[in-house]
């Protein structure tokens, strides 16, 4: 009993309990948000497109400064100033949804409609404050704080990491089905008001854990930092001097007071701020770049770029090739079960082969299952006309001034059961989605063939993942762990947007064969850098897998690189 009063009191324990609680409301919302815009915009994509492009393009130009924000200051202050901030904009924003709401008519007439439009971009912008406050909340918790927490046990870290994706995998599914169930019997306005209720409490039990963990844990209270050569050089007038802090101010003040050299000091000092931001997204690529990993995080962004997942792209396309909403939520739940399998792979290939052997077995293992959903292109069932212009939709709008079209209401069933909508998410409904109309059925073989591959796929995707997150907390020095995980981020944004952009311009069925084809030629790339970043560390002993030693610190450090874990 004491062994099991203990566990959860942990500061291990306490962590996952704060993830789980800020996981499940990123969730709710992300899944909310997008269905919201829609349901706003008169059913159509334009919102909840531009959501996503806001989104994407403001963590690809500000991770860097995300990160160097994040370890520039201290722990407490950064996990609880992003937490605050996270939760207090999404309350905000479901306030403002549900006013939009209750007053949507009225505020159409008001000034011609531009208070409505002012609304929306309120929305679009607080919602991507809360956005960036939880990519700063992602770093700091799953990035630094778990490391320290892990001490010098690597197992211990690699079961950590674990954990908390089967957390993640748990609450990707059930908290969209969770507040699609409140939405569906209630409305979109109660909808809000739950999300913003749950934020509230969550907000105030995160904040506490937070403090309990930090409490538990003093080593989080000791941070190294980047020493500047100005401060260096402050340091040692203050050595040579022997003077205190304050006879130092005294000296300045009076300084100020005596000649104009300050002024040129503080004209100097504007510019360095103005400068500053952009110094710092610089410095952030070009350290990225430098890092011993930096071949491993590329390998991991380049899986961004696919349409093999199960995001609204491929379950769209699916829902138009004959699947009903009641399969994909089976096919999602199976996807679950399969990254949650994922990870045990992981904590169990570590153990016996070691961190970046497990992460070329992952990597062979997601290509092979990955080759199924190749062949589903040119099977039995499969839309795939190289002969149809992947542009055609587009340049017949665009030429023939045809309107565009909007996109049928979703059948609640389809959106609560896939959940996780995206940009731009909505549900493409079948051209012949009524069974009498329909003339006759697709071939499943090639649709079935394509989940097979993108289900089982997971297992390795999810142990890849786990690996390179591991290998860029064990190899990036503490001062910079914020910054490179912020550049770590702006990378897999990159390859995200760069997918839908893609599909923004082959939009049509026919063409999506094409884009399965290009998806898995970007993570074959992508484990290609992996491959040669393992090759580079291990040399010669690359393929001879062994049980590492565990008192024997790991294969996970390249060579000329010092781990900090």
């Amino acid at each position: 009993l004491g062994s099991v009063i203990a566990y959860f009191t942990s500061a291990k324990f306490l962590l996952y309990l704060g993830h789980a609680l800020s996981t499940w409301g990123d969730r709710m919302w992300h899944f909310a948000v997008s269905v919201f815009l829609v349901e706003l915009y008169g059913n159509s994509l334009l919102l909840t497109a531009v959501y996503g492009l806001v989104v994407a393009g403001s963590v690809l130009l500000l991770g860097a400064l995300i990160g160097d924000w994040v370890d520039k200051n201290s722990r407490l202050k950064v996990a609880q100033t992003s937490l605050v901030v996270q939760n207090s904009s999404v309350i905000l924003c479901g306030v403002i949804l549900m006013i939009i709401f209750l007053f949507k008519t009225q505020l159409l007439t008001l000034y011609h409609g531009w208070l409505l439009t002012l609304c929306y971009i309120l929305v679009i912008t607080i919602a991507n404050i809360a956005n960036l406050a939880s990519t700063a909340t992602a770093i700091t918790i799953q990035r630094d704080w778990i490391v320290v927490v892990a001490g010098e046990d690597r197992s211990k870290l690699a079961d950590m990491n674990a954990t908390i994706r089967r957390i993640d995998q748990l609450t990707n599914i059930l908290a969209p089905m969770a507040v699609g169930q409140i939405m569906t019997f209630g409305s979109p306005m109660i909808g809000c008001g739950f999300i913003s209720g749950w934020n509230l409490m969550s907000m105030c039990v995160e904040y506490l854990l937070l403090w309990k963990v930090y409490q538990k844990t003093p080593t989080l209270a000791h941070k190294s930092a980047k020493v500047e050569a100005s401060e260096l050089k402050q340091l040692n007038v203050k050595k040579e001097s022997d003077m205190k802090p304050a006879e130092g101010v005294q000296l300045i003040i009076e300084k100020d007071v005596a000649g104009f050299e300050p002024q040129q000091e503080k004209e100097v000092g504007c510019a360095a701020r103005i400068a500053e931001p952009f110094i710092t997204f610089r410095d952030g690529w070009v350290a990225y770049y430098n890092q011993p990993v930096f071949l491993a995080g590329m390998g991991l962004a380049f899986l961004y770029m696919t349409v093999l997942g199960f995001d609204c792209i491929t379950t769209g396309y699916a829902y138009t090739q004959g699947l009903s909403g009641s399969v994909l939520s089976l096919l999602m739940g199976a996807s679950a079960v399969t990254g949650i399998m994922g990870t045990v792979a992981f904590t169990w290939l570590r153990r016996k082969c070691g961190l970046i052997r497990t992460g070329l077995i992952s990597g062979v293992a997601q290509f092979a299952c990955l080759i199924l959903c190749a062949i589903s292109v040119f099977m039995p069932g499969s839309p795939m006309d190289l002969t149809v212009s992947p542009f055609a939709d587009i340049s017949a709008r665009l030429f023939e001034n045809e309107p565009l079209p909007t996109i049928a209401s979703p059948e609640p069933e389809m959106i609560f059961a896939t959940g996780m909508p995206n940009l731009l998410n909505g549900s493409i409904a079948p051209a012949n989605s009524d069974p009498e109309m329909s003339p006759e059925p697709v071939p499943l073989i090639s649709v079935s063939l394509l989940f097979a591959g993108v289900i089982a796929a997971r297992v390795g995707l999810w142990s890849f993942d786990l690996t390179v997150t591991q290998l860029l907390q064990e190899n990036v020095i503490e001062s910079e762990r914020g910054i490179i995980n912020g550049v770590q981020n702006s990378m897999n944004y990159l390859l995200d947007l760069l997918h839908f952009i893609m599909v923004i311009l082959a939009p049509n069925p026919e063409a999506f064969g094409l884009l399965v084809l290009i998806s898995v030629s970007f993570v074959a790339m992508g484990h290609i850098m992996y491959f040669r970043f393992a090759q580079k560390s291990l040399g010669k002993q690359l393929f001879v897998c062994h049980t590492p030693d565990p008192k024997a610190a790991p294969d996970s450090s390249p060579p000329g690189n010092t781990s900090t874990v």
